[in-house]
């Protein structure tokens, strides 16, 4: 578990780089905003993402001259390498990719995302909430007569939380395949053809 947690925070930090480089706190900062907090995501647990990433050559830091009385700010860049490492990521669609935090993370980026990457991820994150569905029903099911009546309600909670997702997901799903392909670009022209 921990290394898809670590792996889906690698990937959202590649994202945010591959748009520009930005300095530790920022990346912090748009994590949040983008994420949603991330899961209370500490520098504790971002820089060794980010001392992760440099030493597999996906990230730079170029330190820059202090103010007076200041520490140097390190500024982040994606590289190749990362960029590469970033569409890899974004491409797979396996198992890992269906479970809370990956799919959370993956979620928040499905605009970098292939149409036919974006549905593979919906129908498997769907499957894996359907046997979670399945294994709480029957927990409930089996256990009902000897649970209080707020353990009872904290298990019917759990139950009702994964029906609304499997909902949404059945939204989303069916939208994203009745949706038009996006249009093809255009094909490039060399100087020479532009009138």
């Amino acid at each position: 578990m921990v290394k898809r947690r670590t792996d889906a925070l690698q990937l959202a930090v590649l994202a945010l780089l591959a748009d520009g480089p930005l300095h530790g706190y920022e990346v912090r900062r748009r994590l949040d905003v983008r994420l949603g907090a991330f899961r209370a995501l500490s520098y504790g647990t971002l820089y060794p993402c980010l001392r992760r990433l440099q030493a597999d050559g996906c990230i730079t830091e170029t330190r820059s001259a202090p103010a007076t009385g200041r520490r140097p700010r390190v500024v982040y860049e994606v590289t190749a390498a990362g960029r590469e490492r970033l569409r890899r990521l974004l491409e797979d669609a396996g198992p890992d990719a269906w479970e809370d935090d990956a799919f959370g993370v993956r979620f928040a980026l499905f605009t970098r995302v292939a149409p036919r990457t974006r549905l593979r991820l919906l129908e498997g994150r769907r499957a894996r909430l359907l046997e979670r569905l399945d294994h709480l029903s029957r927990t409930i099911d089996r256990t009902q007569a000897q649970l209080d009546a707020y353990a009872l309600e904290a298990q019917r909670h759990g139950l009702d939380t994964v029906r609304r997702e499997v909902a949404w997901l059945d939204r989303l799903i069916s939208a994203e395949a009745t949706a038009p392909a996006a249009p093809a670009p255009p094909p490039a022209t060399s100087r020479e053809e532009t009138p």
